[in-house]
């Protein structure tokens, strides 16, 4: 009886922290006018707007210079400009890319690397309101002292009351919020022991130019 009782507790526990986490991504969006920063960020995912929205940033001077981290292997600098609004001489001047990352723990690493290279003190950090969370948390994991000031881009399945009635969005917000304990208690795990790994890329140069690409 007791151990009933303590998985229902813990069910009960996950399920609340679970309704908290999905408030805390409703609550990203709108994000709010951005204060200027050293330079901006973005995190590629599924569609163009993640990017299209670090763009516009960078043409509202918000910061010196974009990095766009996980940039498929296979697209060309004229392919992602394509996608993107802003003028071309801008885009070849200022913005860079990164290859190299293949997942969040990747892209934390990658703007690391960057933001240390370019002596970067402060980050506006452009990704999707969902994944926001669970991005912040590995690029301070990765940036301990630098500012990172979050400018989420809406999932509108994911911003109404009843998301989880829908399968996708309830499938999207749970997976997202597992994934986000799993870096709660890995950061945890390392503050107990007094020492965080450091997780480099294996490319001695992850990142170029967009003019370069």
């Amino acid at each position: 009886m007791k151990f009933l009782t303590l998985i229902a507790a813990i069910v009960l526990m996950w399920l609340v922290g679970l309704l908290v986490f999905a408030d805390r991504v409703q609550d990203f969006t709108p994000a709010p006018e951005p204060a200027r920063a050293d330079a901006i960020v973005s995190l590629t995912g599924p569609s163009a707007e993640r990017v299209n929205a670090a763009i516009r940033l960078l043409e509202q001077d918000k910061g010196e210079r974009l990095l766009i981290s996980g940039v498929n292997r296979e697209v060309r600098r004229r392919e992602l400009r394509a996608l993107t609004p802003g003028s071309s001489k801008l885009f070849n001047c200022c913005v860079d890319l990164g290859f190299e990352a293949e997942n969040t723990v990747g892209n934390a690493s990658e703007i690391a690397e960057w933001a240390r290279k370019q002596d970067y003190r402060s980050l506006i950090v452009v990704t999707s309101d969902y994944h926001m969370a669970r991005s912040m948390l590995e690029i301070r994991s990765a940036l301990p002292g630098v500012v990172l000031i979050p400018y989420a881009v809406s999932t509108p399945t994911l911003d109404q009351p009843n998301w989880w009635r829908n399968e996708k969005s309830a499938r999207r917000m749970t997976l997202e919020y597992m994934k986000y304990l799993a870096v709660l208690g890995r950061e945890a795990w390392h503050r107990l022991r007094g020492f965080h790994p450091e997780r480099p890329l294996d490319a001695a140069s992850p990142t170029q130019t967009a003019a370069e690409a």
